[in-house]
């Protein structure tokens, strides 16, 4: 019988299917044996970064999809925040803080990021779970990132709140070998693991730098559950059979700090990460993206709960 091009382009999506569940599964069902530690919890938060709706209408779908929280920016506005926290507590949500600087000049900017860090520490109406550091920049000097470093070693130590510093493009941690010399310095650096950066800056899965890779996952707190490649921040589709090498070394890495976290019976926090266009790639002309970033964050959500409840 000939093989129309409808009845083509059904198999190929029934195949494109039965590979995504299979690889979900797999991968939720042949882990490692992690220790087994009854203290441990998981905590997995959903991203707003694309979302078009209300604060409140996020929540609801977060709270739907079965998150455990958010995590989004520090609002600088009294009447947003009064709305973030109206709709936290309406939908039994926990939160993650983002909190940076925007500023090119250092003076300008390490005040921006120290009055946004301080205020969600500090805030009386809900505690975080973490603050998430996008901190410094890239090209600022050691001494210069050091300061931010220095900040919020200080306000975690006063607050008992996890403050973790991103790596993160354009950001202090941007490579690799730059983050290893805050590590080798600075004892109480504290990390958002976000390592598809890595990958595209140093366009490796980082085979050749495993110490380095190894120093992270000993101070990592918190994950961005991104699968990041060679030549990008963000493969297209973590379901396709194409990234599965990408999607196993970040499990890997992941399996490692979970593994840590499990033992010492902690909380571990994970965002699932995966953006919008332009960090979603599109068709041109028409900026069609490849695939929906929220039905993927979902996916990342389900696996990892599988795998590391």
């Amino acid at each position: 019988m000939a093989l129309t091009r409808r009845k083509f382009f059904g198999l190929g999506a029934s195949a494109g299917a039965a590979w995504m569940l299979s690889s979900l599964d797999a991968l939720a069902i042949d882990k490692p044996a992690f220790s087994d530690n009854p203290a441990f919890s998981l905590k997995i938060l959903a991203t707003n970064w694309g979302f078009r709706g209300t604060v409140d209408e996020f929540c609801a779908r977060a709270k739907k999809e079965g998150y455990d929280g958010i995590e989004m920016w520090w609002p600088q506005e009294a009447s947003a925040r009064n709305e973030l926290f109206a709709a936290l507590k309406k939908h039994g949500l926990e939160i993650g803080f983002l909190c940076g600087g925007s500023s090119a000049k250092f003076q300008e900017h390490l005040p921006q990021f120290t009055n946004a860090i301080d205020a969600a520490a500090h805030n009386t109406v809900q505690r975080p779970l973490y603050i998430n550091c996008h901190s410094g920049r890239d090209y600022f000097t050691f001494e210069q990132n050091q300061a931010f470093i220095d900040h919020t070693t200080r306000l975690a130590k006063e607050t008992g709140i996890k403050i973790c510093h991103e790596t993160h493009r354009s950001r202090i941690l941007f490579a690799a070998s730059v983050a290893r010399q805050y590590m080798e310095k600075l004892p109480d650096l504290r990390l958002t693991f976000d390592v598809s950066h890595w990958c595209n800056v140093h366009e490796s899965l980082l085979g050749d730098q495993p110490e380095t890779v190894s120093m992270a996952l000993e101070r990592t707190d918190h994950i961005h559950a991104r699968i990041g490649h060679p030549e990008g921040p963000q493969v297209n589709d973590p379901r396709a059979p194409e990234w599965e090498p990408a999607v196993k070394a970040h499990i890997g890495w992941w399996d490692t700090v979970i593994e840590r976290k499990k033992k010492a019976g902690e909380t571990m926090t994970i965002l699932t990460e995966f953006g919008p266009p332009d960090y979603m790639p599109t068709l041109p002309y028409t900026r069609q993206p490849l695939a929906d970033q929220w039905a993927i964050n979902v996916h990342m959500m389900q696996l990892l709960r599988k795998r590391y409840s």
